[in-house]
């Protein structure tokens, strides 16, 4: 039988009208939709500070793989999407934080012209493979 498709939310979060879902399971993988720095209320967090955004998106993955039973430690790629490269270092700092030790997980950065929310500097999408580092 094949593994079914299955919508994760983090805990707490019910499904709203969007058409997505903010992570995805087959099996023991998890893909995560890309997420900017919006909070709650739907502003943005960090506004004009790159790593700030980035560490917050990082806490939002978190929540979902931990929805599914993994955590950050499960992720093996992803993609980040930014607005400009300036300041795009200060995401590495981010991702030795977030990731710990190496092997650090597929990074791939791409500049692209806007983002859905005006103030985001980054949106990172990641694809995470539970207990692969167990």
């Amino acid at each position: 039988m094949a593994d079914k498709f299955e919508a994760v939310f983090p805990a707490g979060a019910a499904q709203g009208k969007q058409t997505f879902s903010p992570g995805v399971r087959v099996g023991n993988t998890i893909w995560i939709s890309g997420m900017t720095a919006g909070d709650e209320r739907g502003q943005v967090v960090g506004v004009g500070d790159i790593a700030a955004q980035a560490r917050y998106i990082y806490q939002k993955m978190d929540k979902i793989l931990r929805a599914a039973g993994g955590s950050l430690r499960d992720v093996v790629e992803t993609t980040e999407y930014v607005t400009t490269f300036e300041n795009y270092r200060a995401t590495a700092d981010v991702r030795r934080e977030v990731f710990g030790e190496p092997p650090f997980p597929t990074a791939t950065g791409v500049q692209v012209t806007a983002l859905v929310r005006k103030e985001a500097l980054i949106e990172i999408k990641a694809v995470a493979v539970l207990g692969c580092r167990s």
